[in-house]
C-alpha cells in the first residue's frame, strides 16, 4: 500500500477521534466543577472505556487535568494555548474585513477607534469617498472622549466618580454649539448609551456631521474598542444603529467574547 493510500485509510478513524475529543472538552467547558468519568461518556454518548482512554492521550498532553477521585477538568495547556493566541490576535486586522463589508452595505465610512488616556484614536477608517463635510479625525487621529460617538461608549463603562475625574480633567472642551460641555449633560447623554448599547454624536465634534457606535469587547467582556458609521446629517439613517451594533457584536464574537444570556 503507497504512503498516500496509508494515510486515506487512517483519516476516518483520525478525524473520529479528534471529533470525539473535541466533545469531551465542549462538556468539560460546559460544566462548572470536575466532572465525572461515568458522566463525560453520558454526556458525549461515547462508552466509557473509548471516553477514558481519550481523557488519558488529552491528560497526558495536559489538556485535561485527573483528579484523584477519577474526575475530570480543563488542563492550564489550554490556557498557555489560549494566551499565545489572543497576544497574536491584532485587532485592526480582526475588525477590517468587517468594516468592509458594513462600508459595502451602507456606504459610508466606518471608523474603528480604541481609547488613550482621554482621547479617542483611530486606528482605522474605510472612507465614503463622497463625504461633503470635512472629516478631522482620519487614522492616527485623536479627539476628547466627550465629544464623539466611540469616546462615549468608553466613558458610559467607566463608574460615576471616575467620570467626575475624567470632567475634571478635561474640563469638557466644545468644538460645536452642540457639544456636551456640561457634566451634568454628559452623565445624561451617556446614561441614554447605558440603556441602549448606542453612542450618537449629533454634530459634536464637527458641524454638519453624524456618527453612531457600537463597543466591541475582548473575551473578558472589557470595552476595548468601538466601530461607528459617520455621515453628512442630511445621509444619516437611523438603521445604521441596528447595522453597526450587528458588526461591532460579529467582531466580539471574533475577538473571543460571548455575549451574556438575556
Amino acid at each position: 500500500m503507497s504512503d498516500a493510500a496509508g494515510e486515506s485509510a487512517k483519516a476516518p478513524g483520525s478525524i473520529q477521534v479528534i471529533e470525539r475529543m473535541m466533545s469531551l472538552l465542549d462538556a468539560l467547558a460546559a460544566a462548572p466543577e470536575a466532572v465525572s468519568l461515568k458522566q463525560l461518556a453520558s454526556t458525549t454518548d461515547l462508552h466509557p472505556s473509548t471516553a477514558h482512554r481519550i481523557l488519558a492521550a488529552m491528560t497526558q498532553a495536559r489538556f485535561v487535568e485527573r483528579h484523584d477521585a477519577g474526575s475530570y477538568r480543563l488542563g492550564i495547556r489550554l490556557l498557555e494555548l489560549g494566551n499565545i493566541v489572543k497576544s497574536r490576535i491584532n485587532l485592526r486586522e480582526v475588525a477590517l474585513p468587517y468594516m468592509q463589508a458594513l462600508h459595502e452595505r451602507i456606504g459610508e465610512a466606518i471608523n474603528l477607534g480604541a481609547r488613550h488616556d482621554d482621547e479617542i484614536v483611530y486606528l482605522e477608517r474605510t472612507s465614503s469617498g463622497r463625504a461633503l463635510v470635512r472629516v478631522v479625525y482620519l487614522v492616527g487621529g485623536r479627539a476628547p472622549l466627550h465629544l464623539t460617538s466611540l469616546g462615549k461608549l468608553f466613558l458610559a463603562s467607566e463608574s460615576t466618580q471616575k467620570l467626575r475625574e475624567y470632567a475634571r480633567r478635561t474640563g469638557l472642551p466644545g468644538k460645536t454649539p452642540h457639544s456636551l460641555t456640561t457634566l451634568e449633560a454628559l452623565e445624561k447623554e451617556l446614561d441614554k448609551v447605558r440603556r441602549h448599547g448606542i453612542a450618537y454624536d449629533d454634530e459634536e465634534a464637527e458641524l454638519g456631521l453624524k456618527c453612531v457606535a457600537a463597543p466591541i469587547h475582548d473575551d473578558e467582556g472589557q470595552v476595548v474598542a468601538a466601530l461607528s458609521v459617520s455621515a453628512p446629517a442630511d445621509r444619516h439613517d437611523p438603521d445604521w444603529a441596528r447595522q453597526v451594533r450587528e458588526t461591532a457584536d460579529a467582531v466580539s464574537k471574533a475577538l473571543g467574547y460571548i455575549s451574556p444570556r438575556k
